[in-house]
């Protein structure tokens, strides 16, 4: 058949058509690359591409939400908390001074030292915790900070926020000298008052009171001294009963201030699930606390890191003044 007879009006129809199509193809293809501009073209990677070559599945769905962090503070009116702003701003920041019944967040008494802050935070908050939260004292240089220079911005800063979510409670110190390997014996110091700051005379009595579920142990024995972390999953693996009932013995203790607030002390590791005795070794504590793991250590100490102060208040102008008055230079940097 000749191509006259088959080119037929609806043959030629059709091949206008196509013609008409690829003409306005390549127009707009001509358009979007002038639009885009040479830099801006679409590649493999724009279109996840390289992705499924590769065998990776794109993201489908909300991303996980990045965990809130906390800190909870017992503060005095006169205490400095300022430099938790400065250098921590992505952590929410819960300051309570417990002798200014004004202050927006307050206690409702002062007693029982930092004990009454951290019981009433978790009360009041029990139902929406941070994931994250970390109960210190106020000033940045205290002599108890686990740090060369007693320096709170350090420890802060390398404290290991995921061992913190693996273990759900950490004490944010690791050096022995003060509560380690032993600090309290509730059998064999019962009624005993051998320092004004030593509750082994009444921590059998407390305990019993505070948990009744427990037998009375031998010994006790955790790093002093009332700093550490808990995620809101181990807060929550007691009811909030329990801590109103912890702070109701708070407020109704005839128990001196400072008898009441170091029975807490040596609790708090037994409120979040630890033994009675928590005493990790401190190469182990530094390594996985504090992410330093190249020292060398002792049984109860590593070179270069925690030295028990001559006093447990810092000389005005530390850390580059001395204990004599002295300048000196800081023993670690703090970052």
């Amino acid at each position: 058949m000749s191509f006259r007879r088959r080119c037929t009006p609806r043959f030629a129809v059709t091949l206008l058509v196509v013609w008409l199509l690829l003409a306005l193809l390549i127009h707009l293809k001509e358009e979007l690359w002038d639009a885009l501009g040479p830099g801006d073209a679409f590649n493999d990677a724009d279109l996840g591409l390289d992705d499924i070559a590769g065998g990776k599945e794109a993201a489908v769905g909300p991303q996980p939400v990045a965990r809130r962090t906390a800190v909870v503070v017992a503060s005095q009116k006169s205490e400095n908390s300022t430099w938790l702003s400065s250098y921590f701003p992505e952590w929410e920041k819960n300051i309570y001074a417990v002798d200014d019944p004004a202050a927006p967040l307050t206690v409702p008494k002062n007693k029982g030292r930092e004990s009454m802050v951290y019981l009433t935070f978790i009360i009041e908050n029990y139902d929406d915790l941070p994931d994250n939260i970390l109960f210190i004292h106020p000033n940045r240089y205290q002599w108890h900070n686990d740090d060369p220079d007693y320096d709170g911005l350090p420890m802060l800063r390398h404290f290991q926020i995921p061992y913190l979510e693996q273990e759900g409670y950490v004490n944010i110190r690791c050096a022995w000298s003060l509560g380690c390997p032993e600090e309290i014996k509730p059998l064999g110091q019962e009624g005993e008052h051998r320092a004004a700051v030593h509750a082994g005379g009444d921590y059998k009595q407390a305990f019993e009171v505070l948990f009744p579920e427990k037998e009375v142990p031998k010994i006790v024995g955790v790093s002093c001294c009332a700093q550490f972390a808990v995620t809101k999953e181990k807060i929550r693996e007691r009811p909030k009963s329990d801590y109103e009932r912890y702070r109701e013995w708070l407020l109704e203790t005839p128990l001196a201030d400072s008898i009441s607030g170091r029975i807490f002390e040596y609790s708090w590791h037994m409120v979040f699930g630890k033994e009675a005795v928590h005493c990790p070794s401190p190469k182990e504590c530094y390594c996985k606390v504090f992410g330093a793991c190249d020292l060398d250590c002792e049984t109860s100490s590593c070179a270069g890191r925690y030295i028990l102060p001559p006093y447990s208040s810092l000389p005005f102008g530390w850390p580059l003044i001395g204990w004599e008055g002295e300048p000196r230079n800081r023993s670690a940097s703090e970052i």
